[in-house]
């Protein structure tokens, strides 16, 4: 999962994005509103974790922007804001949880955890290819029963493909929800981990074909 965070107090930034990293997430961090847009505008988040009052603008602004775009990111207000009246506005913006500051980095990852199981509960949470499952609340991947221990980075790859299993999936995509801002996924990297994946599931009967110049199918059989 690729997470946003727009929080202009660079120490609380650091501490998120160290600790939501340890815990497999891919996370990019800004710190005002101009820079949220334009990585808004460029890149595919499924989390923002947005701070109101920032050094140029309105969070609200951005939220309100995020559903107009009409994607289905989920958005977390973490803001000093606390007033009833703040919060009342955050959630009738569009905003699917709303925590005031000071927070325990802890109770934002369990907020994490908690939203999106209530939003792949609006999916299907666990997706299946053969005898591959891959349970999206819990970020288990299990073959015949059998949980895979997988690196953080194949196991998002797996989750990409799962997700689309049955469907190509371009390098260039891997690659993009892998990739943190001040790190960039090569092609070479993406085939790396879709080679020590196939390993792991080919002998189950589960493949990833290559589908060449297009990028790599999830397939049971």
């Amino acid at each position: 999962m690729r997470i946003l965070i727009v929080e202009d107090n660079a120490t609380l930034a650091e501490g998120l994005t160290s600790v939501l990293r340890s815990s497999g997430y891919v996370v990019d961090a800004v710190g005002d509103g101009e820079s949220a847009m334009a990585a808004l505008a460029a890149h595919s988040f499924d989390l923002v974790l947005l701070d109101l009052s920032l050094p140029d603008m309105d969070g609200l602004d951005i939220l309100s922007d995020i559903r107009a775009r009409g994607t289905d990111c989920a958005v977390m207000v973490l803001t000093a804001r606390g007033a009833l009246d703040e919060r009342i506005r955050g959630l009738d913006k569009g905003a699917d949880d709303y925590m005031t500051k000071p927070f325990e980095v802890v109770e934002v990852e369990a907020r994490i955890r908690a939203l999106m199981r209530r939003l792949s509960g609006a999916r299907n949470a666990r997706l299946e290819c053969g005898p591959l499952t891959f349970d999206l609340n819990a970020r288990q991947a299990a073959l015949n029963g059998t949980p895979l221990d997988l690196p953080a980075r194949e196991l998002n790859v797996l989750q990409i493909l799962i997700s689309r299993a049955e469907k190509v999936v371009s390098k260039t995509r891997i690659a993009e929800r892998l990739s943190e801002f001040d790190e960039d996924i090569s092609d070479n990297a993406v085939e790396q981990y879709v080679s020590r994946l196939r390993k792991r599931l080919e002998p189950h009967g589960v493949r990833i074909r290559t589908a060449r110049g297009l990028g790599y199918c999830l397939e049971a059989g």
